[in-house]
């Protein structure tokens, strides 16, 4: 990757965050601010980047209109969407997340609010850790080995609490315990108020395309009433995989 288009994306990176300065992003870069501003005007004409009336600089139009396009190719998602949305009220207004792998990394690409007052970080686009949530451990628990170890030397299995798997082989014999039976949970691994269970949504050739999960805070129920739960995800991954084998067939 060239040096311009590694600074190009760390800017957007940076922005992602909300309005920043000039100066805030050249302090961010490392580097001057003339060679911040010459990246910034460029991806300020392709309208990746947008700035106010006070100069600070924000993420552009072109970028919503690309993660559009993006959510697009994931057909599963329109699929999945009025499950999930079924299955969140089944479930007492739990929230529900839907995740495709990408590259060594699990990307939530659906996901239906909770109704309770106490709210997860995650939204739609972002990655979800694949070492430490549910859909990540569905998502890579079939992948042929080659993949796999790509997988594993691209994580980086940072301890988000004192649950979190921290080792590649602990990983391993984790999906082990996904393959046998079937789904998978996180339970207080990523944050240490949520439990949560995946389940894998597959093709018509058996293949994972993608991972749903139910994710509950435990002041709302514990991990044994979030497991109660698995036969509503079943139903409700089961559905999604009949209408997917239809659209395939048309």
């Amino acid at each position: 990757m060239s040096q311009s288009l590694a600074r190009a994306l760390q800017l957007l990176s940076e922005l992602a965050g909300g309005g920043r300065s000039l100066d805030e992003l050249a302090d961010s870069l490392g580097v001057h601010k003339t060679t911040v501003l010459r990246l910034l005007r460029t991806l300020e004409e392709d309208r990746f980047v947008r700035r106010d009336a006070n100069h600070r600089f924000f993420l552009g139009s072109r970028l919503f209109e690309l993660g559009s396009s993006s959510l697009a190719q994931h057909a599963i998602r329109d699929i999945a969407l009025p499950h999930l949305e079924r299955l969140g009220r089944e479930t007492g207004g739990q929230a529900i997340h839907l995740a495709a792998y990408e590259d060594t990394k699990a990307i939530y690409i659906a996901k239906v609010e909770s109704t309770s007052s106490v709210r997860m970080y995650s939204r739609v686009g972002l990655v979800a850790a694949l070492h430490a949530t549910a859909v990540g451990k569905v998502l890579a628990s079939e992948l042929p080995e080659r993949q796999l170890a790509h997988a594993l030397a691209a994580t980086d299995f940072h301890a988000f609490t004192a649950r979190t798997i921290t080792t590649p082989d602990a990983y391993r014999a984790e999906l082990a315990k996904v393959r046998a039976r079937g789904w998978s949970e996180d339970s207080a691994e990523h944050e240490d108020f949520i439990n949560c269970i995946g389940a894998p949504i597959r093709d018509g050739a058996g293949r994972i395309i993608a991972a749903a999960s139910i994710s509950v805070p435990d002041v709302i129920l514990s991990r044994d009433e979030v497991h109660a739960l698995l036969p509503a995800l079943h139903r409700a991954t089961a559905a999604i995989e009949t209408d997917w084998t239809t659209t395939e067939r048309n």
